[in-house]
């Protein structure tokens, strides 16, 4: 049984028959989530938002308060990377969140985001670092091995801080670290961007930036907001359909940045938990990248757990089991296993004795 959640943002209607108990149910989803400004949005634009309960209307205004005024930072804050950024001579490409934001697409709605992403030219990466630094940003990664770790495998920087703002930016390279196979020629990104017009601001293409969300969340072992980031790939795609030739596009383009597999799940996952509307002939065409039926059958096992809102009314018993197995996956992906092993034994040991080792 789908929880409440995936319910409701598949038919916003039927919230009108929920009893307080639900609302209750569904308003705790949603905030684990990290998409209840999102629901509410949703909502209205279903015409229901004003026949829905004075308590959890509370809930969902609070909710979109709290994102307007996020909104009004996040504007301020591109502004001064903008500015640290004017000495060195590369265009803002902004990724995930913040390029939803500028590029107005529907999955800017109601998202919450902790950090900005951007891409800078690797050869640009030490201009970029600082020009950040002589603005007030900061990394707090100080041991050797974590600096060894992002800037020689990884496809971005050690995450910066502002001092005074303490607000966050990853500047990235490409979209999938150095050490996976199926990592992206970032040249062919560049070749795709799209100018924000009137700013000087870029994003990445239509096509692209479906696939970046599809790789972020296919090939990351975290999924907190694993429901929030399946839900910006069922806004992008209904709102990219329209385009014309999209769907030819976007295979195309998944397979010149070797980006099949995460497509083939965000498609399949796309449609079996918030019925996104995907033609028939795309969905054949992606599943002849199907990596096998055992995989597949074990794939849904996991992803069906780990996709969901984490919240106990979503959780089974191997729900925690699902979310370690995907968590060890992203490392596997990431880098070979001469590699993985060293790295995940480091993790386990600071996490135990809180020291690295030697």
């Amino acid at each position: 049984m789908k929880p409440l959640l995936c319910t409701v943002f598949i038919n916003p209607q039927c919230a009108l028959e929920l009893d307080l108990q639900q609302w209750e149910t569904l308003i705790r989803q949603a905030r684990s989530a990290n998409v209840l400004a999102r629901l509410g949005f949703l909502l209205e634009e279903a015409g229901v938002s004003s026949q829905i309960p004075v308590q959890p209307a509370a809930h969902i205004k609070s909710a979109q308060t709290y994102f307007d005024r996020f909104y009004i930072s996040l504007q301020w804050e591109i502004t001064c990377i903008q500015d640290a950024l004017k000495a060195v001579d590369v265009p803002l490409v902004l990724l995930k969140g913040s390029a939803y934001f500028f590029a107005k697409n529907r999955a800017e709605k109601g998202r919450i985001f902790s950090d900005v992403d951007i891409l800078v030219p690797e050869d640009k990466l030490q201009e970029v670092e600082v020009a950040l630094i002589k603005a007030g940003w900061m990394t707090n990664t100080r041991d050797t091995y974590d600096q060894k770790y992002y800037r020689q495998w990884m496809h971005e920087i050690p995450p910066l801080r502002h001092l005074k703002r303490q607000t966050s930016i990853d500047v990235h390279h490409n979209i999938l670290p150095k050490t996976t196979g199926y990592c992206p020629d970032a040249k062919q990104l560049w070749a795709n961007i799209v100018k924000i017009p009137e700013q000087d601001i870029w994003v990445l293409s239509p096509e692209d930036r479906v696939l970046h969300s599809a790789t972020h969340l296919f090939h990351e072992g975290e999924f907190t907001q694993g429901f929030r980031d399946l839900s910006d790939l069922d806004l992008l795609l209904k709102e990219f359909s329209s385009q014309q030739n999209f769907w030819d596009k976007l295979l195309q383009r998944a397979g010149e940045l070797k980006q099949n597999i995460p497509l083939f799940y965000a498609l399949r996952y796309t449609r079996q938990i918030l019925q996104t509307s995907i033609p028939e002939h795309v969905i054949k065409a992606s599943e002849q990248q199907l990596p096998n039926k055992i995989k597949t059958t074990l794939m849904d096992a996991l992803f069906s757990r780990a996709l969901m809102p984490d919240h106990e009314s979503c959780n089974d018993r191997w729900t925690g089991l699902a979310r370690w197995l995907l968590f060890v996956r992203s490392h596997w992906l990431k880098m070979p296993i001469y590699l993985m092993v060293p790295h995940l034994l480091r993790k386990a040991c600071r996490r135990v004795f809180g020291k690295e080792l030697h």
